[in-house]
């Protein structure tokens, strides 16, 4: 039985500490939600948490980790990308260095967090999506997830901790890897360095 006290305590902080730029996202889940008819109970008991932590996400009080935002996109058949998103539709897009669109997210156990740094602005019909994860010292992504899809990484610098079916990679600058993602998966930066790594994935999924 989940509890969801535990959950709300482990999987959740404080805006101040979790996220930048991204004041738009609780009205944006709340539209979500309406759009799909569903109450605040509903949801809530699809993703494991209170009734009170899931007005609390939509007020714009309290921020996931990303192992809950998957839940939350699941329970409202979106994803993490298409809540995030600010950008319209174009055939190309360039970034320069410090352009790029960032979401800040904290696990709520350490003050580095996980900065997701977006290759591929979001669209409902794109089929492809890229990240640069930042791994602060300490972050995780919050523990397994699971979904649809395929995802491929490169590690550009520093070292992450990566476990996909019950086994665990360390890997390093350099250092490459793809998985099927309805493995179950999860990784952490365990040293006291930043770690980068280039995260794609097939459908867009964070």
């Amino acid at each position: 039985m989940i509890d969801k006290g535990a959950l709300a305590a482990s999987e959740a902080t404080s805006v101040g500490q979790a996220f930048r730029g991204v004041d738009f996202f609780g009205p944006r889940l709340r539209h979500a939600r309406r759009v799909k008819k569903l109450r605040l109970r509903d949801v809530a008991d699809a993703v494991g948490c209170s009734e009170s932590m899931m007005s609390k996400i939509e007020c714009g009080k309290v921020m996931p980790s990303l192992k809950m935002l998957h839940r939350v996109a699941a329970a409202l058949d979106t994803s993490i990308a298409a809540l995030f998103n600010t950008e319209e539709e174009q055939d190309v897009v360039v970034y320069k260095a410090g352009e790029r669109q960032s979401v800040m997210i904290n696990d709520g156990k350490t003050d580095a967090g996980i900065c997701l740094e977006r290759l591929i602005p979001y669209t409902a019909d794109r089929t492809l999506e890229g990240n640069i994860h930042v791994i602060g010292p300490g972050a995780s992504n919050g523990g397994t997830i699971r979904h649809k899809g395929e995802e491929v990484g490169y590690v550009i610098s520093g070292e992450i901790n990566l476990t996909v079916a019950d086994r665990r990679h360390v890997l390093a600058a350099g250092d490459s890897f793809f998985f099927r993602s309805d493995l179950e998966h999860s990784y952490h930066n365990s040293t006291d360095q930043p770690a980068l790594v280039l995260w794609v994935n097939s459908p867009p999924t964070f």
